[in-house]
């Protein structure tokens, strides 16, 4: 008689077939085109999945190909039940970082574009990381009408255990303070709009001394950067985790209230003067010459109201700069200037290496690896 896993793993199997077979397909004489959406996405199943995982089918198996392809996002700490895979499963991450463990004590960490091959009858389960969500491009196997054999959930015990036993050794780090190690990840998951790798990220921050005010700061900050809606998502979740914290009868600190430009002086000259200071000269070229409008909103908005609030210092601001830009794609030039700026503030060349190497294990390696070229490109100039 199956079990209870079994049968659920069977009927799932069962409308994913249905799913797939009902799907309008757009034929070419040689090839079939699955529209995204098309078909299956849906919850991991509790009794086969610890935490939030969500599943989006990208290809079934047909009558010539005996494998199918999914998606599969974990939240931090979500991981599958123990399972085995008849025919074997090749495993990409997409984005993120992913643990996976097998029976016998065999622990593998890794991370964007790199591959894990899990071989037929196997006893493993695979996850995210405890920091941050994980997605990866699965490919299955089939044999028979088989593709997985699932068993009982993975503890909290051995999920656990996988995740010390696959710590990387480069994790200390001396020349970034305990201050930028936790404000790098909130600022690069905010600006990502990874809101519960951001959780994590905010509840480890409070736990470490990081105010509230200087949290605040932070998701303000980045607006100019990402835009509003990541900024809003990110405020929110910080309002969300203090009450949460509160009612938990923990007491964080509030921290100094924001400043002001005074009365008597004007946004614009106060941003002019600190954008020539961060850039160590004054900022002229065709792009301004062009469209000297948004020179004027530079200086008078980012570099004049917001560095003018205080709580957080210039090099603050340039680390959760550099930490929020290195998550955009195509923003590697103002990446690149920002890197310089932080070392005009005093920020050192360690220190950036060091929040390139904190992305890297904390958000992700194309995260981390944007920093470490932009810094590259910077030494050498």
């Amino acid at each position: 008689m199956k079990s209870k896993l079994t049968k659920t793993a069977a009927v799932l199997a069962g409308a994913l077939a249905a799913e797939a077979g009902a799907t309008d397909q757009q034929q070419t004489p040689s090839q079939t085109r699955y529209e995204h959406g098309s078909l299956a996405t849906f919850t991991g199943p509790e009794d086969l999945f610890s935490g939030d995982v969500h599943v989006e089918i990208a290809f079934p198996d047909n009558e010539t190909a005996n494998y199918s392809g999914a998606y599969v996002t974990f939240s931090p700490s979500a991981r599958s039940a123990w399972h085995v895979h008849p025919a074997g499963q090749h495993m990409v991450v997409t984005e993120g970082t992913a643990i996976t463990a097998t029976r016998d004590g065999e622990v593998l960490r890794f991370t964007e574009g790199e591959a894990v091959w899990c071989p037929p009858d196997v006893d493993h389960w695979h996850g995210a990381t405890p920091e941050a969500a994980m997605t990866h491009f699965v490919v299955t196997a089939s044999k028979g009408d088989e593709n997985v054999t699932w068993k009982e959930k993975v503890d909290d015990k051995a999920y656990n255990a996988a995740v010390a036993a696959s710590q990387p050794e480069s994790a200390e780090f001396e020349a970034l303070s305990s201050f930028y190690q936790q404000i790098v990840p909130v600022a690069a998951f905010a600006a990502k709009g990874d809101l519960a790798s951001l959780k994590v990220a905010v509840n480890s921050a409070l736990d470490n001394g990081v105010t509230i005010s200087e949290l605040k700061e932070t998701l303000i900050h980045i607006y100019p950067y990402t835009g509003f809606p990541r900024a809003l998502n990110g405020l929110g979740v910080l309002m969300n985790t203090v009450n949460e914290r509160k009612a938990e009868g923990k007491k964080d600190a509030e921290g100094e209230a924001p400043s002001t430009i005074p009365a008597d002086e004007s946004s614009q000259a106060v941003g002019e003067q600190v954008q020539t200071e961060l850039v160590g000269r004054k900022v002229a070229g065709a792009l301004f010459d062009f469209a000297p409008g948004v020179n004027t909103y530079l200086q008078s908005h980012l570099f004049g109201d917001v560095f003018a609030r205080g709580v957080l210092s210039r090099q603050d601001r340039e680390i959760v700069t550099v930490s929020a830009l290195a998550t955009l794609e195509g923003a590697e030039s103002q990446l690149g200037s920002h890197i310089m700026m932080s070392t005009n503030t005093g920020i050192t060349e360690a220190q950036l290496s060091e929040t390139a190497e904190l992305l890297n294990l904390r958000v992700g390696r194309s995260t981390g690896q944007k920093v470490a070229e932009a810094l590259q490109a910077f030494k050498e100039k």
